[in-house]
């Protein structure tokens, strides 16, 4: 596997790990709680890095 490969398989478990922990947090503390927001915006950074990794 090359570099890429690599680094997007790792950026897609690292999503649905983070994706599963919002959603279980959302659901427990509410949707705007600050510590889903974080989530949140955690998980849209890792989304924008997989897009830009992919799109090359």
């Amino acid at each position: 596997m090359d570099t890429k490969t690599l680094s997007l398989k790792h950026l897609e478990t690292s999503i649905c790990y983070l994706r599963a922990h919002m959603i279980t947090i959302g659901i427990s503390k509410g949707l705007s709680h600050p510590d889903t927001i974080k989530y949140s915006q955690e998980l849209d950074i890792l989304l924008n890095k997989y897009q830009k990794i992919k799109s090359k």
